[in-house]
């Protein structure tokens, strides 16, 4: 399937009803069997990095330096087959660059070979199920606005938005959406008194703190708790209906009503949230031939205690593998020596990793 605009009257129809065909196939082939829901099958203990492709490693770092203020703690080149296997890329090398915000780890992966990922589509919005962001906290606003403004990064929000009074769970957060080079969604957060973890309300200097969690659109949030909450053994978090004037300007898309649902490991941050679109309709699915090398690939790596459990748990559940089994790798420069790929009913890919 391609990941072009829509056009017109029969084209529109004819797409609308096939994602609502995978989407349903996606949900229905994933479904695990009662008595694999009866407890976890891996308990992620913490998350470890949050990461994705990139196209041109080097702009990708000068941006993230420079605008947001990450620090490059590892570049390492990596090629063999125990990484195409992790992968699912084959006859692949890959650059892959730790950048260090606080305590939170980004990784960005760029695919020396094979060279031919697909850009993330135009236009791209946070209904489509391959959606997906990672927010990062500010200490204040106003300045961190100040600095993406001069550095003319483009913006999904006109400004930043604060989170009306109405929205008790969420009452007083601002926010405010963004792209980095590659079209990748990011957010700006800034927590008052009492509301975020804890951990962001330490004293600082600094205005960019950390990145709190990893935001991915889903079509169902009870079938989206099966697999993290169930199976990983993330817990419950928090919950928010968001509509309104704010939500639509600060996604960018006109009517939306998201209800949002957080999940944590047992160290957080960052955590995961689901963002389940009830309007707009026509969100579209993730492609059934996405890899690893395209740039709309992310990947949260989960740190769990057993990983060949943990395999066997989620095989048992019928969650689909990108990696066929679990994966030793030569050396630790990653940051773990054993690993696995799975993806969740949407198609989001989560690595699973044992240090």
């Amino acid at each position: 399937m391609t990941l072009r605009s829509r056009a017109s009257g029969s084209a529109l129809s004819l797409r609308a009803l096939l994602a609502g065909l995978v989407s349903l196939l996606l949900v229905v082939a994933w479904t695990a069997p009662a008595a694999a829901l009866e407890g976890a099958a891996a308990q992620v203990k913490r998350l470890a990095m949050i990461g994705f492709t990139v196209s041109d490693m080097e702009r990708s770092i000068a941006f993230y330096e420079k605008v947001l203020s990450f620090e490059k703690v590892a570049d390492t080149q990596v090629a063999g087959s125990a990484y195409d296997t992790l992968s699912g890329v084959f006859a692949s090398r890959v650059r892959v660059v730790h950048m260090k915000l606080g305590e939170q780890t980004l990784e960005l992966t760029q695919y020396i070979s094979p060279p031919d990922g697909r850009p993330i589509p135009v236009p791209s919005r946070s209904n489509d199920l391959w959606f997906e962001h990672t927010a990062i906290v500010v200490s204040d606003m106003d300045k961190a606005y100040e600095i993406l403004q001069r550095h003319g990064v483009r913006q999904i929000s006109p400004e930043p938005q604060t989170i009306p009074a109405s929205n008790v769970p969420a009452a007083g957060i601002k926010a405010f959406k963004f792209r980095d080079p590659d079209n990748h969604d990011l957010e700006l957060l800034y927590f008052p008194e009492g509301k975020g973890n804890p951990h962001w309300h330490k004293p600082t200097n600094r205005i960019f703190l950390g990145l709190d969690h990893t935001a991915i659109t889903v079509s169902n949030t009870e079938q989206s708790l099966k697999f993290y909450r169930d199976l990983l053994g993330l817990k419950i978090s928090g919950e928010s209906l968001n509509t309104g004037i704010t939500q639509e300007r600060l996604d960018g898309v006109f009517n939306a009503r998201v209800r949002v649902t957080a999940v944590a490991p047992e160290t957080a941050p960052p955590h995961v949230e689901f963002l389940q679109y009830e309007t707009p309709p026509g969100g579209r699915p993730m492609p059934i031939d996405t890899t690893a090398v395209d740039l709309w690939h992310w990947q949260t790596s989960l740190v769990v205690g057993d990983i060949d459990a943990a395999a066997k748990g989620l095989r048992a559940a019928g969650v689909r593998f990108v990696t066929p089994d679990v994966v030793t790798l030569q050396d630790a420069t990653l940051g773990f020596s054993r690993a696995l790929m799975v993806l969740d009913p949407d198609g989001h890919a989560m690595r699973l990793v044992q240090p």
